[in-house]
């Protein structure tokens, strides 16, 4: 083939290489035209995806979820948004000593002349207990606020007033204010002992000012102490909850709340907290009186571990190990000691010693209680006349008044601080601060300002191995205890009551 006849049969080739691409290539506009635009006269073949019927019948072993859209709709408008002002005070910045702060010398110029107040709003959920205007949310959303609003599913916005508050628990109690105030939707209470881990979960709230929005999770866990307060009996949800959820429902599936959401663990995804509406349901009478009482027995508690049970001669590792009485409270006038385990309270089981401090703070002060008790693994019951809980403040001072020092060995302790260990050269303990005279102790020789840093011959190093050590000891054995006395180590022998 010559040259010239070469070039033709190229030519013709690019030509129907071209022509083949263009016609591929309007097969396929043809085909996605025919997918979007619905062309009748396109083959089935051609077509990008497939879609049922709304009428067509599902294969075998597809089974359709029932959408919770019909139950949304009657939950939400029973859930309000609420938005708060408040005026803080900043603190004053404060440098180490031998310091200099280069603000402090700005902040002092600029607030001259002004108070340094500041407007801080915030937001949060809540939800209608009744149609009279009652709204239930955590205590966080509104502490402190000078100025609560609250909207409605339907988009009004009312003024509202705290009735109560009770920041132990963190829920608080607000009633909204207003002509407009009647016939307002509601949602209804259910029953959060009923609830089994593994059941679903509905939050509904304000994440972010994102207003009602609607997350499902299951129940992940129950009673979880997360150190929040001294009655943590928290649900834990994987529904997703953000800031702005505070103080929403979290509603079961047949549409009730089983929860006051309140938590979340800022490292995590998936972990969020509800308190139990059982527990908020029997301090509503109270918050509606505008003042929340517990009841109280006067008593430091821990948990019984595996190796106290063993040291205790208990066939099992539960119930509140009684580390301390107080002197003159409740537990010292019905006759309950250092040492003995409560594992019931008026017939019901106490697992933990948290469980103990919320059966307590439930019973009404002046009310009598049956307590369940071992003592040197003997059963022992005992009735106790429930006090009322003194204010946080009236019980620190009560700790560290000499007179109410009740252990067992009549003399009062606390954490030795880290420059007293210094100068001490040790590396922990608990430090005497006050003794009774004719106590075991003081009897023995030990006096305030000692240091405690072994209990027969087990090291003491903070108030827990304190607590452990004066649990394990037994009536009328003789306990061997060091001391670090002002740079010298000492021992006194004692014999337990």
């Amino acid at each position: 083939m010559n040259r010239r006849a070469m070039r033709w049969a190229g030519a013709l080739a690019i030509s129907a290489l071209a022509l083949g691409c263009q016609q591929e290539r309007s097969g396929l506009s043809q085909m996605v035209d025919s997918a979007v635009f619905g062309d009748a006269q396109a083959a089935p073949a051609k077509q990008l995806w497939k879609q049922r019927a709304a009428d067509e019948p599902l294969p075998d072993g597809v089974v359709p979820l029932a959408s919770l859209a019909p139950l949304v709709k009657t939950l939400k408008p029973g859930v309000v948004n609420i938005y708060t002002t408040s005026v803080t005070r900043p603190s004053r910045r404060r440098a180490p000593q031998g310091f200099e702060d280069p603000f402090e010398e700005f902040f002092r110029r600029f607030n001259e002349g002004n108070s340094g107040e500041r407007r801080r709003q915030s937001l949060g959920s809540g939800f209608l207990i009744n149609s009279e205007g009652y709204v239930l949310t955590n205590n966080h959303v509104v502490e402190n606020a000078t100025e609560i609003r609250v909207k409605l599913n339907d988009g009004r916005e009312l003024e509202a007033k705290a009735v109560g508050l009770d920041p132990k628990t963190d829920l608080a109690l607000l009633k909204l204010q207003g002509k407009q105030v009647h016939d307002l939707p509601i949602v209804y209470l259910g029953d959060s002992d009923g609830l089994e881990v593994g059941d679903f979960a509905l939050a509904v709230g304000n994440p972010f000012g994102l207003d009602h929005s609607v997350s499902l999770g299951i129940v992940s866990a129950k009673e979880r102490v997360i150190g929040a307060g001294p009655y943590d009996d928290f649900i834990q949800t994987d529904a997703a909850i953000n800031p702005g959820n505070s103080g929403g429902p979290l509603f079961n599936l047949r549409g009730e709340v089983v929860g006051v959401n309140t938590a979340i663990v800022a490292q995590g995804q998936g972990i969020g907290f509800a308190v139990p509406i059982n527990m908020v349901k029997e301090l509503l009478p109270q918050l509606l009186e505008g003042r929340v009482v517990r009841g109280w027995l006067g008593v430091s508690i821990q948990d019984v571990t595996p190796e106290l049970a063993a040291m205790l001669s208990l066939q099992e590792a539960r119930g509140a190990l009684v580390s301390a009485v107080m002197k003159g409270g409740p537990a010292d006038e019905a006759g309950l000691r250092a040492g003995d385990v409560v594992v019931g309270v008026r017939g019901r089981k106490v697992d933990s010693y948290n469980q103990l401090s919320r059966y307590v703070a439930s019973i009404a002060p002046g009310s009598g209680a049956e307590l369940e008790l071992l003592r040197d693994g003997k059963p022992l019951r005992l009735e106790v006349n429930i006090g009322y809980r003194p204010e946080d403040e009236e019980l620190a001072q009560a700790r560290l008044d000499p007179q109410a020092a009740n252990d067992r060995l009549g003399i009062t302790v606390r954490a030795l601080a880290r420059l007293r260990a210094q100068e001490l050269g040790i590396d922990g303990g608990v430090e005497i601060v006050a003794v009774t005279p004719d106590g075991p102790a003081g009897r023995a020789g030990a006096g305030a300002n000692d240091v405690i840093v072994e209990m027969q011959r087990r090291p003491i190093r903070s108030l827990k191995d304190y607590a452990a050590a004066l649990a394990a000891l037994r009536s009328g054995e003789m306990a061997l205890i060091r001391l670090q006395r002002e740079g010298a180590a000492i021992y006194v022998a004692l014999r337990v009551p």
